[in-house]
């Protein structure tokens, strides 16, 4: 027998000893036949001890907590019909083996059959009580288990959809940079370390400050400038950019990489027209919300279907997980320019996923 099924078993023998002094206690009320009343409780307490243990462990768990209410008010009542029966047979007993018929010595209490029912019952009826407090108990701590489970497991697969976003956004920094300098090296152009240098911070900000969940909003701004430096470098002469940004706290921060893909796909996407890719981008912070927009010169007939490209659907998606029905993101074409603008009203109520 393990330790907890001996704590039980003293827990209830305990218990029972309560009750049968409980009995003794009021049955010996006005009256001073104590052995008459040590034996009368003594009778008493198994059915008071059966009827609880049959209405705890059979008609709550079967029929209440099914919700089978029909049969557990019929078993409740035949219940009560056979404890009544019991009852009068024990009180016959007791008069008829230790008074021998003699009512006038009798206790008063332990003649009142309605008086021992409700005593009975009321035992059993706080044994359910408590039983059914400790099953809801049970209950709430196992729904608050599960829930806790699915919601580690929905932010894991939010870990992992975020991550996954991420990963996608990676490669076409490489690519254009890559490119970059493979073409001026083969010029063997004297601009090939500047361009690995501001490659190198690229490369840092994606590799290692795009792990964490949040980063400064100045050093994506600094960051899209130093993308804009080396498409300025790759453009030569047909790029045209204009860079607009008020000056921003670095106590201000936002989801890693959250601008700069919008830059990325202005130049992805963009088209020369009159000799140059014209982009604007505009950055400003009024107190806590954020105002983004960006335009760059395009031809919709040459583009087809794919205006927005793969970053703006991963962006949309990870504006989800951090800013839910907190940012308003518009695009659309107009006068030859594909125009983008996103809002965040408040840049403090960021998720971190």
């Amino acid at each position: 027998m393990n330790l907890k099924r001996i704590r039980t078993f003293l827990f209830h023998g305990i218990f029972w000893i309560a009750v049968w002094f409980f009995f003794l206690y009021f049955f010996s009320y006005n009256s001073v036949n104590t052995p008459y009343v040590v034996w009368f409780s003594s009778a008493l307490l198994p059915l008071t001890m059966i009827l609880s243990y049959f209405v705890v462990y059979r008609l709550i768990p079967r029929f209440l907590l099914t919700k089978k209410y029909f049969k557990f008010f019929l078993y409740g009542f035949y219940t009560l019909v056979f404890s009544s029966y019991i009852i009068v047979l024990i009180i016959y007993a007791c008069l008829m083996f230790l008074l021998d018929f003699e009512i006038s010595i009798m206790p008063p209490m332990s003649k009142n059959f309605f008086f021992i029912l409700i005593l009975v019952f009321l035992v059993v009826g706080l044994i359910s009580f408590v039983t059914l407090l400790s099953h809801n108990s049970k209950t709430d701590k196992r729904n608050r288990e599960l829930q806790n489970r699915i919601l580690g497991a929905q932010l894991q697969i939010k870990e992992q959809e975020l991550n996954y976003l991420k990963m996608q956004i990676h490669p076409h920094f490489l690519f254009n940079t890559l490119n970059t300098i493979y073409g001026f090296a083969i010029k063997k152009s004297h601009q090939t370390p500047e361009i690995i240098l501001k490659l190198s911070n690229l490369l840092d900000y994606i590799l290692y400050q795009v792990s964490k969940p949040r980063v400064s909003l100045h050093d994506e701004v600094l960051h899209i400038q130093e993308y804009v430096d080396l498409e300025r470098i790759r453009f030569e002469e047909t790029l045209k950019v204009n860079l607009i940004y008020s000056e921003i706290p670095d106590t201000v921060q936002i989801a890693p990489m959250l601008l700069i893909p919008f830059v990325e796909n202005a130049f992805k996407h963009g088209n020369i027209m009159n000799g140059y890719l014209t982009i604007l981008i505009n950055v400003a912070l009024k107190e806590d919300e954020l105002n983004f927009s960006i335009k760059n010169t395009f031809l919709p007939d040459e583009n087809g279907d794919k205006e927005g490209g793969i970053g703006l659907e991963n962006i949309k998606k990870r504006l989800e997980l951090h800013y839910p029905e907190n940012y308003i993101l518009e695009q659309g074409v107009e006068n030859q320019q594909y125009c983008v603008s996103l809002k965040i009203l408040n840049v403090n109520l960021m998720k971190d996923v």
